[in-house]
């Protein structure tokens, strides 16, 4: 139903929404319909949310550039073939990235698609500000405050790629077709108020028609994504000057920005809307289940639709050949560290799921060498479909998850209140990673807490065991400067 609904919606959306920018860029708008009909209607501004969705699959977007590109070469992610290190995807992830990179400096690669999502949102917002009745109209309260976090991602992903880029938050017209970089602290500030407005605007999951599905903003997944937005206006970054460095800005002080985390965070987990799955193999199991229901661990998820994506394609176990599970011969384009296996205690639920040393050739699990391991946590073999493109495998891309969500708030609340008062949110995580073994639990935790340096430590340490093939560590390790030390020490 929602590989239909996505498809209808974002068709739409393009007919209609963008005709706008057909003519020249400052002209009234002329469009198949009039901005005022669009956003003062709920069902026909649903084809907006689409249209900005629908920017998100483009070929060379998140779909097959920033998912497979962004993450890698990190302590606990590698890409797979090292030796192709002079290729234009190679530089992508090794650090050494040439200017005329055809695989992003294009005007159909992720740059340029994000763009093209903001603007799609920026015109969006406009036209529901203007004329959707968002203090009365629930759905189109509920729609504004989607658009306003869907714009919130994309940003979000663009300076974690590029650092300080052009601040766009209105439509586009002649007079800023050309815009320089903006301070990325601007961008900040901005993103964390749309996203305390966006909070009071959707509702939380299951609350309402709208948030029952995971591929849907909640305002879970949007005070979750506000408080990982906090962490990282906290940490380090590359400036413009060639400094490393943090924001210097009064506003942007970490002190303000734990805060904010853990308001954020407790809001979550106390609202009781969303919870950790009994088992680390079953959040991947229902996320390949493709059901999509809301309130339990996966805050939020990107759309694809079955033609679209490919998540298993370059993140997955690989299949050497096409078989019942699938009809491409693919997976494995990147993979975790091997030193990774190696990293999780031998009773840590996480690591075999995480951490597979084998791939598929005519339908039999084959052992892969030392030098070649897959992600575990995306599998041809568990969805309940067959895969039959021989370019796109369809599964949804995971973007926040609850224990990401208590990982914040432990890391947040450490900083503020010291190990005691963060403890609870980390032991979650450790206790499911660990079930039945409460005295190694104990002793974990013991040890955690015993200062605030060890706490942070900690949470350095378990967010690599939480999240490794999820994409999320690299931007950690920069927020904490600490990324050319943790490649030196996974070499």
């Amino acid at each position: 139903m929602k590989k239909l609904l996505y498809s209808i919606l974002a068709g739409f959306s393009l007919l209609v929404v963008l005709s706008a920018c057909e003519d020249t860029l400052d002209a009234p708008t002329k469009s198949a319909l009039d901005e005022s009909v669009i956003f003062s209607s709920p069902s026909l501004a649903e084809g907006a949310v689409a249209g900005i969705i629908h920017s998100f699959g483009e070929t060379n977007s998140y779909r097959g550039r920033f998912l497979v590109y962004y993450g890698v070469n990190t302590d606990c992610e590698v890409r797979n073939s090292l030796r192709d290190f002079n290729t234009d995807g190679a530089r992508l992830v090794n650090y050494n990235t040439n200017v005329g990179n055809g695989q992003m400096n294009s005007a159909n690669n992720a740059w340029a698609m994000f763009y093209q999502g903001i603007e799609r949102a920026n015109m969006a917002i406009r036209g529901l500000r203007t004329y959707g009745d968002v203090g009365n109209n629930p759905q189109l309260a509920q729609l504004l405050g989607e658009v306003l976090t869907l714009r919130a991602v994309v940003y979000s992903d663009l300076m974690k790629a590029w650092g300080d880029v052009p601040a766009r938050f209105e439509p586009v017209n002649t007079e800023t077709v050309y815009l320089a970089r903006e301070d990325r602290d601007i961008i900040y500030m901005q993103l964390l108020d749309d996203l305390e407005e966006a909070a009071e605007l959707v509702a939380w999951p299951k609350a309402s028609s709208m948030t029952q599905s995971t591929e849907r903003v909640n305002k879970a997944f949007v005070k979750g994504l506000r408080a990982r937005i906090a962490l990282s206006a906290a940490g380090y970054g590359l400036r413009q000057d060639g400094t490393i460095r943090r924001s210097s800005h009064p506003e942007l002080e970490p002190a303000k920005m734990y805060a904010i985390v853990k308001k954020e965070c407790l809001d979550v987990i106390n609202s009781g809307t969303a919870h950790l799955e009994p088992s680390f193999e079953g959040v991947f199991k229902a996320l390949h289940s493709e059901g999509f229901e809301a309130g339990r661990e996966i805050l939020w998820e990107i759309p694809f639709s079955e033609g679209r994506g490919r998540v298993i394609f370059d993140l997955g176990i690989r299949h050497t050949t096409t078989d019942k599970y699938t009809g491409q011969n693919r997976g494995g384009t990147n993979g975790p560290n091997p030193i990774m296996f190696y990293e999780y205690d031998v009773e840590d639920a996480r690591r075999d799921v995480t951490c597979v040393p084998y791939e598929w050739t005519d339908g039999v699990q084959v052992p892969t060498n030392n030098g070649r391991w897959m992600f575990g946590k995306y599998r041809y073999e568990w969805l309940s479909r067959r895969v039959t493109s021989t370019n796109d495998d369809g599964l949804n891309w995971l973007y926040m998850r609850y224990s990401d969500v208590l990982l914040m708030a432990a890391e947040a609340i450490n900083e503020l209140d010291g190990p005691t008062a963060a403890a609870p949110y980390l032991r979650q995580v450790r206790e499911r990673a660990f079930p039945g073994n409460s005295a190694k639990v104990d002793a974990f935790m013991s040890a955690a807490t015993a200062s605030k340096e060890a706490f942070f430590n900690a949470i350095v340490d378990e967010r690599a065991l939480e999240f490794t093939g999820e994409m999320l560590r690299k931007g950690d390790l920069i927020r904490w400067n600490k990324l050319g030390s943790k490649l030196a020490e996974a070499k």
